[in-house]
C-alpha cells in the first residue's frame, strides 16, 4: 500500500474581524500629535488640530493610499487611462486619559471608536514644548504608553466578565425545560458568540475564562496569547479591545528625528519588548510632516536630500496595512490598472468577489501571473509563452502581488 499522506497543517485562523474593508485608529493621549499626524496622512485638516484636550471628539475618517513600487511599474508598463492603487483607511479617534475605563473624560465614547478599528496606530510624545500642553503635566512615554495599555484592558477585562456571568446564567439555564429559559439561553449565548444554542458546551465558558485569565493573571494583550483557531473563533466574537494589531509611533521633534537620536527611543523599545514583543516602532516627526505635506512633490524630495532624513508616512502606513493582515492583488489593462486589497489567506473566488459578487458566485477559474514573472518577462506575451501563466480554481490562495484575470459563468 502506499503510505499515507502527511495531514496538511491546519492553517491558522486570523485574529480580528473577518473582511477586506478594515479600518486603523489613531490612539493616545490627548496633545500627543495624533490630529496633525491625520491631518499630514490625510493632507486636509479633517483633524481640527488644536492644543487642548478632545480637540478631537468625532472621529474623522479619510481613505490613504498604500505606496508600492509594484503599482507604479505596473502602470508605467500599461499606461491605463485610470490608476486605482490600494488604500488604508484611518480613523483620527479622541485623546484618551486615565481613568477612560471607567468613562472619565470621552472615555465611553473613545473606547467605543477603539472598538469599531481593527488596528491602532498609538502615537506616543517624545518631544518637549512648551507652547503645547501635557494633559499628564509633563513628558513621559513609558507613563502614557503604561495608561493607555492599563485602560485598553481594564475595559477587555470588564467586558469579558460580563460575558462570563452571561454563560454562567445560560449554564445555568441548561436543565431548565421551560421555554422561557431555553429563550433566555439562545439570547445570552448569542451574545457572547455566533454558535447556535445547541453547539453551546463548556469548552466556550473555558476560552472565554482562559481570556480573563490572559488579561488578569498573565498580564497579557489578549494578542499576545497562543490560541487554537477555536478559540480564536471565540476570541474574536468578543471583539477585544486587546487583540487589536498595534502600531507604535513615536513622535519626535524635528531635530532629534533628522539626527535618529532622542533619550526616550531605547526607553520605549525597551518597553516595548517587555510588554508587547514584536510590536513594531517607527519613530517620525509631525513637526517634519507638516512642513512636508505642502510642498510640491519636487521641493519634498529636495528638501528630504538636504536634511538628509525622509518622510516616514508611507512606511507608516505601509506597517498599518500589512498589521491588518492584508495584501493586495492586481488586475491590469489599458483602461484600468488596479490594486484589490483581501485578508491574507482569502481563496480566490473570494478574491474575485471583491470586484464583483457575480465574479464569486459564478466562479470558473482565474489566470494568475506573478508580478516578479510579468517583470522579468517584460510582456504578458512572454509570461506566457514561459510557461508562467497558471489557470487556478477555487482552492487557490492568493499571494501578494498575484495578476488576475477572472473567469465566470453566465
Amino acid at each position: 500500500m502506499p503510505p499515507k499522506k502527511a495531514a496538511a497543517p491546519e492553517k491558522k485562523t486570523l485574529l480580528g474581524r473577518p473582511g477586506n474593508n478594515l479600518k486603523v485608529g489613531i490612539v493616545g493621549l490627548p496633545n500627543v500629535g495624533k490630529s496633525s499626524f491625520f491631518n499630514a496622512l490625510s493632507e486636509t485638516d479633517l483633524g481640527k488640530a488644536a492644543n487642548f484636550p478632545y480637540a478631537t471628539i468625532n472621529p474623522e475618517e479619510a481613505r490613504i493610499p498604500v505606496p508600492d513600487a509594484r503599482f507604479e511599474w505596473l502602470c508605467e508598463t500599461y499606461k491605463p487611462v485610470s490608476r486605482v492603487p490600494a488604500f488604508l483607511t484611518c480613523i483620527d479617534i479622541a485623546g484618551l486619559t486615565a481613568g477612560a475605563s471607567t468613562g472619565a473624560g470621552l472615555g465611553n465614547s473613545f473606547l467605543s471608536h477603539v472598538r469599531a478599528v481593527d488596528g491602532i496606530f498609538q502615537v506616543i510624545r517624545a518631544f518637549d514644548d512648551a507652547e503645547v500642553i501635557h494633559v499628564e503635566g509633563d513628558v513621559d512615554p513609558l507613563r502614557d504608553m503604561e495608561i493607555i495599555q492599563t485602560e485598553l484592558r481594564l475595559k477587555d477585562i470588564e467586558w469579558v466578565e460580563k460575558s462570563l456571568e452571561n454563560l454562567k446564567r445560560a449554564g445555568r439555564a441548561l436543565n431548565s425545560t421551560s421555554l422561557a429559559d431555553k429563550a433566555k439561553k439562545e439570547e445570552i449565548v448569542s451574545s457572547v458568540s455566533s454558535p447556535t444554542p445547541s453547539s453551546f458546551d463548556l469548552s466556550l465558558k473555558a476560552t472565554v475564562e482562559k481570556v480573563l485569565k490572559v488579561l488578569t493573571e498573565d498580564n497579557k494583550d489578549a494578542r499576545k496569547a497562543e490560541w487554537s483557531n477555536k478559540e480564536i473563533d471565540v476570541v474574536n466574537s468578543l471583539s477585544l479591545l486587546t487583540a487589536k494589531p498595534v502600531t507604535y509611533l513615536v513622535n519626535l521633534s524635528e531635530r532629534d528625528y533628522i539626527r535618529k537620536k532622542n533619550k526616550w527611543l531605547p526607553k520605549i523599545k525597551a518597553w516595548i519588548d517587555a510588554n508587547n514583543p514584536g510590536d513594531p516602532l517607527i519613530p517620525f516627526s509631525v513637526a517634519l510632516e507638516e512642513r512636508l505635506v505642502v510642498m510640491s512633490p519636487e521641493e519634498k524630495k529636495e528638501e528630504e536630500t538636504k536634511i538628509g532624513a525622509n518622510s516616514a508616512l508611507g512606511k507608516i502606513t505601509q506597517a498599518g496595512y500589512s498589521s491588518l493582515d492584508l495584501i493586495r492583488y492586481f488586475t491590469c489593462g489599458p483602461d484600468e490598472v488596479r490594486a484589490w486589497t483581501i485578508r491574507r489567506g482569502t481563496k480566490a473566488p473570494q478574491a474575485a468577489g471583491v470586484i464583483h459578487s457575480d465574479f464569486e458566485n459564478k466562479f470558473v477559474c482565474g489566470e494568475i501571473m506573478s508580478y516578479d514573472d510579468l517583470k522579468e518577462y517584460g510582456s504578458e506575451a512572454s509570461v506566457k509563452a514561459a510557461g508562467k501563466l497558471r489557470q487556478q480554481g477555487k482552492p487557490y490562495e492568493m499571494i501578494d502581488g498575484d495578476i488576475a484575470y477572472w473567469k465566470a459563468g453566465g
